[in-house]
């Protein structure tokens, strides 16, 4: 699915100020960067705009702040590392709007970069006040969202910017609709969709999107044992959502076998690293006991699907995994999808994460830098930051 709004390609932007929504977001250790995938791919649009004599304000949020300014979440160390890794100098301004940025941006000749404060520290940011998104408005020609992570948001930086500017997507946003939306419009078949993570709840769109598209959806996570119980079977003090469970008996009535759910699980008492582990069938659940991964018999099938899958799109943890006790059926999805020859789509968030950690994040198709967003993406919702952009 080509995305059909205006790209950085589709105007002029030599001798032009462009402002640039990115989403460095990045984890932290203190001010250690601890993932820098958030900067690396929004290099692309940051040095086209360069090479083709823009000067370019990247902003962004970072963290949550309260409304106002917070040091651990100034976006230095992003300064830092982006400066190494376009080589030239990337000044940190005091603040995102104001008379010092306004100052240095007019100031600015063709093929520099400089990285606005954190837009977060001023509470109008996600109000998407007016006035805020004039200020950052102020003195740019250009407005550029490459930030896919806060594509959903209708904030100031993301959606009220977009109305005052001539505005265009960058080659991140580009690259997520076309990956995204080629598996939900036209994907290649068998088309999977493996859905894990806690509450069915923060599911049910996706799923109501994509059974009709799919042809095999497994189920995993905390939210499979809200399935399991759909079935009659005993969940013991595993997460359970109540107010899904009816969703969940008719979903596997009418899916006509689409739907995929554990037949073994690993439990124990607590979630804890060094307590006892065992595995037991699906329907055996002992009441004292919580379930934290899918069992290996059940991981074996996912894999076996994943591996022969024409496209794949995952989002969503299978267990624990930040447990190594319960990490396995995450790991066993993870190097499943390495494994696939198909197109293979992580949904970024906790699945994102996973492929990180289990070291295949460079073997899979497309890693979202977006949560939150490809979630709603897949659900069918017109994502703001990308509705308000030109048209094609």
């Amino acid at each position: 699915m080509a995305l059909d709004k205006k790209t950085v390609r589709d105007v002029d932007v030599r001798g032009r100020k462009a402002l640039v929504r990115c989403d460095f977001n990045v984890p932290l250790d203190g001010t250690t960067i601890t993932d820098d995938r958030r900067i690396t791919e929004a290099l692309p649009t940051i040095k086209y705009l360069v090479e083709n004599g823009a000067a370019v304000v990247l902003c962004s949020h970072l963290g949550r702040p309260k409304g106002g300014p917070e040091p651990k979440y100034s976006l230095h160390p992003v300064a830092l590392r982006l400066s190494e890794l376009l080589h030239k100098d990337v000044p940190l301004m005091p603040d995102c709007i104001g008379p010092i940025v306004d100052k240095h941006v007019a100031n600015m000749k063709s093929g520099e970069v400089v990285l606005l404060e954190n837009v977060r520290f001023h509470g109008e940011e996600e109000k998407n006040e007016p006035s805020f998104a004039a200020q950052l408005a102020h003195g740019k020609d250009l407005y550029v969202n490459d930030a896919f992570g806060t594509a959903h948001r209708a904030h100031a930086s993301t959606e009220g910017v977009a109305r005052l500017l001539p505005a265009v997507a960058g080659f991140l946003i580009e690259k997520e609709i076309r990956y995204l939306g080629e598996a939900v419009t036209d994907p290649a078949r068998p088309f999977v969709a493996v859905l894990g993570g806690a509450k069915v709840a923060d599911k049910i769109k996706v799923i109501e999107n994509l059974l009709p598209k799919v042809d095999r959806l497994l189920v995993g996570g905390g939210m499979a044992f809200t399935f399991l119980n759909a079935q009659g079977f005993e969940v013991g003090k595993s997460l359970l959502d109540d107010s899904s469970i009816e969703f969940c008996k008719g979903l596997l009535q009418h899916s006509s076998g689409k739907v995929m759910v554990p037949v073994d699980a690993v439990i124990a008492p607590t979630m804890s690293e060094d307590g006892p582990v065992t595995v037991v069938d699906a329907n055996k659940m002992p009441p004292e006991e919580m379930g934290l991964d899918i069992g290996p018999r059940t991981s074996q099938h996912f894999s076996d699907v994943i591996r022969s899958a024409g496209t794949v799109v995952w989002n969503g943890p299978m267990g624990v995994f930040e447990m190594e006790a319960f990490s396995e059926g995450t790991r066993n999805v993870a190097h499943a999808m390495a494994e696939c020859k198909g197109v293979t789509i992580v949904g970024g968030g906790d699945s994102a994460a996973a492929v990180e950690k289990f070291g295949v994040a460079d073997q899979v198709t497309h890693v979202s830098t977006g949560g939150g967003a490809s979630l709603e993406f897949l659900e069918g919702i017109e994502l703001p930051g990308i509705a308000a952009l030109m048209d094609k």
